[in-house]
């Protein structure tokens, strides 16, 4: 058996272990077209501000591929994917051929039309690969750049910002949406973060957008605002969001739609082809269509889930939901599913906030199930949250207690207690 497996961050990793506890002598072959062995991306932010150094990126060695027997391909784009000759072209000329096929391509950075913006204009950068953060910090140096624009106030958004501080710039942001982190908070947590990037000497500007970029000698020198503010800068990152990467598959039959659309077992519509990560459009857990969720752990499932499927396995993927848990400017911040339902569609939330701590806690019900939660400085209960969600679990008995302190396990029905101990499903 013939595995080709395009990209090569953690969906692809975790498709190789699943492989390799089923099939010890198929073949494996990775590609990637860039030149790192691996890196986790949550850490580029840290890697900006010299907290990481880039040696310590990577979440798998060499020991790794060699282990499993991987033929590693560093450095060489896929190009072309012929479905009826089972093979992909690589930039290189090379032709790979192919039992079973992984596109695990991940997503590429959008980078809206502006006015007087080319894509060789010096000074702009994106922030999802290793490469363009080493340019960036390189960019930086070379021309002792002291402060920064960054567009777009999203996650990707908010960890570049937490890098440049961290690098003694001074930062403006600039968010289209009426407040930071629009997709992700709700209007008290985005205010809380909004208040700790402030007192780190951030400027924050929301309701507006780049409508113009000014440029001498082929670098950025200064942006012109929707508004008409005027912001001189030497440097832009653009972080306004990432979509699928869908250049494989066009021209073939592989149906997509936000992402490639893939069944319970990351099986595209065309035989032997599957895919997982950014670029997959799977089962959401919670509303039960399918979705592109774009992080880490989804990923993380979807590549073992197709891993386990490519090598022979049946194993249903269970459909996860949107979380994140990430630390934004020394607040550690964890998001769980829908965060900011609609009025009058039937949820219940239920609130907590400390300004003075800088804490918050939201629980959103519905049908007294949680069905999703922000937490910010107060993340200790988070996996407790995060279980009753997978699992379903009726909360109408404890719903008062789950704000508290001393909310945990123990407060859950025995019932419940008893089946997680057994490492059951349970649904009350």
């Amino acid at each position: 058996m013939h595995y080709l497996i395009i990209g090569n961050s953690v969906a692809a990793v975790n498709a190789v272990e699943a492989i390799r506890g089923a099939d010890k002598e198929g073949s494996i072959t990775i590609v990637s077209d860039e030149e790192a062995l691996n890196y986790s991306r949550p850490l580029l932010s840290y890697y900006l501000g010299g907290r990481v150094a880039e040696d310590r990126l990577a979440f798998r060695d060499e020991a790794f591929y060699e282990k499993h027997m991987v033929n590693l391909i560093l450095g060489n784009r896929a190009t072309g994917l012929d479905t009826k000759k089972r093979q992909v072209n690589l930039a290189d000329g090379t032709r790979l051929p192919y039992d079973r096929l992984l596109l695990s391509v991940g997503g590429v950075p959008i980078v809206p039309p502006i006015d007087g913006l080319r894509h060789d204009t010096r000074g702009v950068f994106t922030f999802i690969q290793l490469q363009e953060v080493t340019r960036l910090i390189e960019y930086i140096e070379q021309y002792s750049i002291q402060e920064a624009v960054v567009l777009g106030a999203g996650l990707i958004g908010l960890k570049a910002i937490e890098g440049l501080l961290e690098r003694g710039l001074r930062v403006t942001v600039i968010e289209l949406m009426d407040r930071i982190l629009a997709n992700t908070f709700d209007r008290e947590a985005s205010a809380i973060i909004e208040e700790r990037l402030s007192t780190h000497g951030c400027t924050v500007i929301t309701g507006d957008t780049i409508e113009r970029v000014k440029t001498r000698g082929g670098k950025i020198k200064q942006l012109t605002l929707k508004s008409g503010t005027e912001i001189p800068t030497s440097l832009l990152i653009v972080a306004v969001g990432v979509r699928p990467h869908l250049e494989l598959v066009k021209g073939t039959t592989i149906k997509a739609d936000r992402g490639i659309l893939v069944d319970e077992f990351m099986r595209t519509n065309v035989p032997d082809v599957y895919a997982a990560g950014d670029c997959a459009q799977g089962l959401d857990f919670l509303s039960k269509e399918n979705a592109v969720i774009a992080i880490w752990p989804v990923a993380a499932r979807q590549g073992k889930v197709a891993g386990l499927n490519m090598s022979g396995s049946r194993t249903p993927y269970p459909g996860l939901f949107a979380m994140n848990s990430v630390q934004i400017m020394d607040i550690p911040t964890i998001s769980f599913g829908m965060t900011t339902p609609s009025e009058g569609e039937g949820y219940e939330v239920l609130q907590s906030v400390d300004r003075a701590k800088s804490s918050y806690k939201k629980i959103v019900l519905r049908n007294d199930r949680v069905v999703g939660a922000i937490l910010l400085n107060a993340v200790e209960r988070a996996g407790v949250y995060g279980m009753l969600i997978r699992e379903e679990v009726d909360v109408k008995e404890f719903k008062d207690q789950l704000l508290g302190d001393k909310f945990g396990l123990l407060v859950l029905p025995k019932e419940f207690r008893k089946h997680l101990v057994a490492g059951e499903s349970f649904v009350a």
